[in-house]
């Protein structure tokens, strides 16, 4: 019986430990999604460098996390709810080192539009927006990770629709703005890649969430429309 609830406290320890580095990993691709929004705003070419650097430590951060996932299946064998955190959180990681890689593309535009030495389109106070958006998205669905809550969970995922809408009208307005400038097509088009790049960002924000729904109510809701049925 000690035994057995000696085992019990370390697998618990494992999951905990899990829990706390995917929260960990989450916060530091907020921290580079807002460093990097601000290296736009500001044209800080030292903050981008320091985005660019930074990348390899979310990629650490995976492979660490990765391991952790072998030895607690290996070692601890989950079942039932457990098992199905232990999946979240290995889809979860994919998703945070995936948001990590928008990240970088986004750092590299920025730092080929500042090369350029051009002035920044008007569509920079959108695109500011967007990326405080995609930011709070993160940083709500870790939230909901941590306390484990269903129902915010869904509303981050329903967030995800206005982000999309947000970020076609930026699309549209640099399309005018290429129509109207040829000059304007080249640094247009790395800010639509920006863009782009957060709007993939929210994407991920709400695949995390839909995994958190996963580990409470054991349903899949990716890819359905309706999230609350």
């Amino acid at each position: 019986m000690i035994d057995t609830i000696h085992l019990s406290t370390q697998f618990d320890e494992d999951l905990e430990r899990l829990r706390s580095r995917v929260l960990e990993m989450g916060g530091l691709v907020e921290s580079q999604i807002n460093m990097t929004t601000t290296a736009y705003a500001d044209n800080n070419s030292a903050a981008v460098l320091d985005v660019l650097e930074n990348d390899r430590d979310v990629n650490a951060f995976e492979k660490i996390i990765d391991d952790d996932l072998i030895h607690v299946i290996a070692k601890r064998q989950p079942t039932a709810s457990d098992l199905r955190l232990v999946m979240a959180i290995s889809k979860m990681v994919t998703d945070l080192e995936r948001s990590g890689d928008e990240i970088k593309k986004m750092a590299k535009s920025i730092r080929r539009i500042q090369e350029r030495d051009v002035t920044v389109l008007k569509a920079t106070t959108d695109v500011r927006h967007l990326a405080d958006a995609a930011s709070k998205q993160i940083r709500s669905a870790l939230d909901t990770f941590a306390r484990l809550d269903a129902t915010e969970a869904r509303t981050v995922i329903d967030a995800d629709e206005a982000l999309d809408k947000e970020f076609k009208a930026i699309v549209r307005q640099l399309i005018t703005y290429m129509m109207e400038d040829p000059r304007s097509i080249t640094t247009a088009m790395d800010i639509i890649t920006i863009a782009r790049a957060i709007e993939r960002v929210g994407d991920h924000a709400k695949n995390i969430a839909e995994q958190v729904i996963y580990i409470v109510e054991g349903r899949d809701v990716r890819h359905t429309n309706d999230n609350e049925s």
